[in-house]
């Protein structure tokens, strides 16, 4: 089954109408009012294509790919320019589906889309898939965690005694941050915390965050423009 970014029916027809025509294309599937059921347009039965919303048309799209029951879905962006509320419905309708025990392959610009919906990443630029990999590897291989330090007392300037540790000072050197590979949790952050208890430094907050997905994506591909 597909779901174009952009899919063009027939203004004048109803829902009904419309999935009922896909649905006579192929011998076995879904009936039409489960279609709609499950895409959660019963209500817009009667409503003409023109008049949808366009989170609505895209509901209705992603009811079209399903009408021949495939086990492969391709969906192309299919929540480009949704409000959050729609692109949220989506997603439940789309994890519905991978519940089934669909394959299903999304194509997004979101990344946060794809660090909520996807079991595994392909990374595309300028044309070439550049990486492939289970999003919970590729998470653990290039995410980067940062821990940030809230000190009792502020430093003029990081001591010469921690420049192994690469620390970044805020402006007002109340926070100390650490940005470090998974691999070295164990090895870089005990000692640097017993260091600072030596050098009398005490902090008074400890806050950790991991890399989001997207910037893993901005690390793989850089900055520009790309086409």
């Amino acid at each position: 089954g597909v779901s174009l970014q952009e899919t063009q029916f027939s203004e004048k027809l109803t829902v009904e109408e419309t999935l009922g025509l896909f649905r006579s294309f192929y011998d076995s599937g879904p009936s039409v009012d489960q279609l709609m059921q499950q895409v959660q347009l019963v209500d817009k039965r009667r409503g003409r294509v023109g008049q949808l919303s366009g989170g609505q048309r895209q509901r209705l799209a992603l009811a079209v790919a399903l009408v021949g029951n495939p086990e492969l879905l391709f969906l192309d962006e299919p929540t480009t320019g949704l409000d959050p509320q729609s692109r949220r419905q989506l997603w439940d309708l789309i994890a519905g589906l991978r519940s089934e025990g669909r394959t299903v392959i999304l194509t997004t610009h979101y990344i946060e889309e794809a660090e909520e919906m996807a079991d595994r990443i392909a990374v595309i630029n300028k044309g070439e898939i550049i990486l492939v990999e289970e999003k919970i590897e590729l998470m653990r291989k290039l995410g980067k965690r940062q821990l940030t330090l809230t000190l009792q007392e502020p430093l003029a300037a990081i001591p010469a005694e921690l420049a192994d540790w690469k620390l970044a000072l805020n402006a007002d050197g109340h926070e100390l941050q650490f940005t470090f590979d998974a691999a070295l949790e164990q090895t870089g952050v005990g000692p640097l915390l017993r260091r600072l208890e030596q050098l009398g430094i005490c902090f008074r907050d400890l806050n950790t965050r991991e890399s989001s997905l997207e910037e893993i994506f901005v690390s793989l591909v850089g900055r520009g423009a790309r086409a």
